[in-house]
């Protein structure tokens, strides 16, 4: 079965990729290249489709990856209907959403806020007036 990827090319820092039609079951690397349709500069956004045979290679069952369907969508080349289109809302599940602090019972925030300020205080000038105590012994 043929697969259409993308083929990562281009200098080190700066990715270009090419629209490679190829057997799926071989790493993009490695696999024998049928033929390239395209190309695609991610820094420019610059796209440049051959339509005619993209879709000749679709119509024959050559299945493409999500990032190379909306680039072929973008470009025009009309998708079969067995095509799947990737999905645009990308919407992230938080896990353990309750040990968040916002959604925290608003009492027990309040309480360890205001019970750290004093605490530290009365500590301070304890050990202030111990060294005033200590100094006023010396000189005595």
């Amino acid at each position: 079965m043929l697969a259409i990827r993308l083929q990562r090319v281009g200098r080190k820092g700066y990715a270009t990729y090419r629209l490679a039609v190829q057997e799926s079951q071989r790493h993009p690397s490695s696999g024998r290249v049928v033929s390239y349709v395209g190309s695609y500069n991610p820094h420019t956004k610059d796209v440049t489709v051959k339509v005619e045979e993209a879709q000749k290679f679709l119509d024959n069952g050559a299945q493409p990856t999500p990032r190379v369907v909306k680039l072929l969508k973008d470009a025009g080349v009309k998708l079969p209907s067995w095509v799947v289109e990737p999905t645009t809302d990308k919407t992230k599940t938080i896990r353990h959403s309750d040990k968040l602090r916002k959604n925290q019972p608003a009492s027990e925030v309040e309480e360890v806020v205001t019970e750290a300020p004093v605490a530290e205080e009365p500590a301070v000038e304890a050990e202030v007036a111990a060294e005033e105590a200590a100094t006023d012994e010396i000189e005595a």
